[in-house]
């Protein structure tokens, strides 16, 4: 069991934790959530004992083994990557070295061997025999094959040293797991087969992320960092998200008989429990649920944003046709004769490993750039709104405020009260709207953006990973806004569940030709028949 106790931390005048009292128990993994800056990965470092907290402490048993991801990937530049596996277990590594040492001295003494003997004990304690063995296999599942077991960190790309890194932390079954951001730059593959190794991990896990495919997959509990303080509750995201919405509804509706909310939240965790899963996860998590009771859901105090986005006029027949779109970026093709068809209520996600051919599709689309060959045409009746992947020329050197940026993109010369109450929609309350635009955070930039974009009146939205720099709450408005809009979408992002609740088409661009089928994104990754065409697009010269 890992344990915090009265755990309290300052940087300066912001209070980041005030008296933080938790236990995480084995068997069960938390996701740990909270707003922007709200200092999750500063508490797993507390966890971690990287940095070390004002007042109380942190206990893990001592017999208790912790492995906690990497962040920094470029520490083991000059390690083997099978090595650099194995390194997860401190341990282990310290015996193999010693064992290697005493066995190369040219004058191997008596208390050589009694010492290679002691360690040879320990050694297979540790199951150290099976330690190569098992390090492969952990990259294997992660998408790094064998050929590359042997080659140097160096070697590798920035996406490939991320699995290894993940693959050290997993390594050498640990009683506990601290994982910040673990989907990061993996792909969906990589992404299934972790989620897949936690849902049967028997240790303790606890994992920041803001994909919320991954923690309503993995996570038995949310422990909620707010105001300084963490309230763990019992399910996934999803439950915690509609439990707190619950929890909200009931509070405005005070004189509601008591027997109706019990009945409403037997409803709510009859449903949810039923809700399908992977393995044992999807009992326990259905026998924990069962034991909540009326007084353990709250209300959130978060905040989230008021994103929808309406179109000023009904899309016509025709939307967007392209035909053998043709562009080359720094000597490599990236779009290669691409053609493709857009409809009416189309909601389409690009999706595929190129991020650069998505991004140059975006820009032809837009205008920014011209193909080398081949052509596009928008219907009569369309108009688009776009949302770059980079949006710092929108912002950099900008003397503007937020109400004086908005104002230039608002197609009528609304009132400056008009425009403060609808930055207010978007969390910027108050003095927040006299701030610079060119001192704004990444998030703060991405809400601009799309406060730009809900004042268009576009009937066309397109979106280059939009998701990227936002909280959770964030990303649950804009996949609302997304999901209810009226218009049609042409739209990337590695947000699992962003995209299968918002697409109803699925255009995968390969080095070698187009992959396109109307269906869910969930039904898209999960049919054999895909894969199969897949494996022969990427296989054909």
């Amino acid at each position: 069991m890992l344990q915090a106790t009265n755990v309290s931390l300052r940087f300066g005048d912001q209070k980041l934790f005030e008296d933080v009292n938790i236990k995480f128990t084995p068997g069960n993994c938390y996701g740990l959530i909270g707003a922007n800056g709200a200092g999750k990965s500063t508490f797993l470092k507390i966890l971690s004992g990287d940095i070390e907290a004002q007042t109380g402490e942190v206990s893990l048993k001592s017999n208790h083994r912790m492995a906690v991801l990497k962040q920094n990937h470029f520490e083991y530049e000059e390690y083997e990557v099978l090595q650099v596996v194995i390194m997860g277990y401190k341990r282990l590594y310290e015996v193999m070295q010693e064992k290697n040492e005493i066995y190369m001295k040219a004058d191997f003494s008596e208390e050589d061997g009694m010492r290679a003997a002691e360690l040879e004990g320990e050694f297979a304690e540790m199951n150290g025999w099976e330690a190569e063995s098992d390090a492969s296999r952990l990259l294997t599942g992660l998408g790094i094959e064998e050929d590359l077991h042997n080659k140097k960190m160096s070697e590798l790309t920035g996406s490939q040293k991320v699995k290894v890194l993940l693959a050290q932390a997993l390594f050498g079954n640990p009683d506990v797991l601290l994982l910040d951001e673990p989907t990061n730059h993996l792909d969906i593959r990589a992404i299934q087969w972790l989620e897949e190794f936690l849902i049967n991990f028997e240790g303790t896990v606890i994992v920041v992320s803001h994909d919320r495919h991954f923690l309503n997959s993995v996570c038995t509990h949310i422990a909620d960092l707010d105001f300084g303080k963490i309230q763990v509750y019992v399910g996934n995201y999803d439950f915690w998200y509609e439990s707190s919405q619950l929890a909200q509804k009931m509070a405005k509706e005070e004189n509601k008989k008591k027997e109706q909310k019990v009945a409403e939240l037997k409803e709510f965790i009859q449903r949810f429990s039923a809700n399908k899963s992977k393995s044992k996860q999807a009992t326990s998590r259905k026998k924990l649920l069962d034991k909540i009771t009326l007084d353990d859901i709250k209300p959130s105090s978060r905040r989230y944003p008021y994103i929808a986005f309406k179109p000023d006029r009904e899309i016509g027949n025709d939307l967007l046709e392209v035909k053998n779109l043709t562009k080359t970026i720094d000597g490599v093709k990236v779009l290669d004769n691409l053609s493709f068809t857009m409809h009416k209520d189309d909601k389409v996600a690009l999706v595929g490993d190129n991020e650069i051919a998505k991004t140059t599709l975006f820009k032809i689309l837009m205008g920014e750039i011209e193909p080398d060959s081949g052509s596009y045409k928008w219907g009569v009746t369309t108009s688009q709104s776009y949302f770059p992947k980079d949006n710092s020329a929108f912002f950099e050197d900008n003397d503007q405020n937020l109400v004086e940026w908005l104002r230039q993109y608002s197609p009528e010369d609304e009132t400056e009260t008009f425009l403060r109450s609808f930055l207010g929609r978007m969390l910027f309350s108050g003095e927040e709207v006299k701030k610079k635009a060119k001192v704004l955070s990444g998030g703060e930039k991405v809400r601009c953006m799309l406060s730009k974009m809900m004042l268009s009146g576009a009937n066309v939205l397109l979106l280059d990973e939009p998701t990227n720099h936002l909280d959770l709450e964030s990303i649950t408005a804009l996949n609302e806004g997304l999901t209810n809009f009226k218009g049609s979408i042409l739209f990337s992002s590695h947000d699992h569940q962003f995209i299968d609740t918002i697409a109803n088409r699925i255009i995968e661009i390969t080095p070698n030709g187009v992959i396109d089928k109307y269906m869910s994104y969930d039904e898209y990754i999960n049919d054999p028949e895909i894969e199969k065409q897949r494996n022969e697009l990427l296989q054909a010269t």
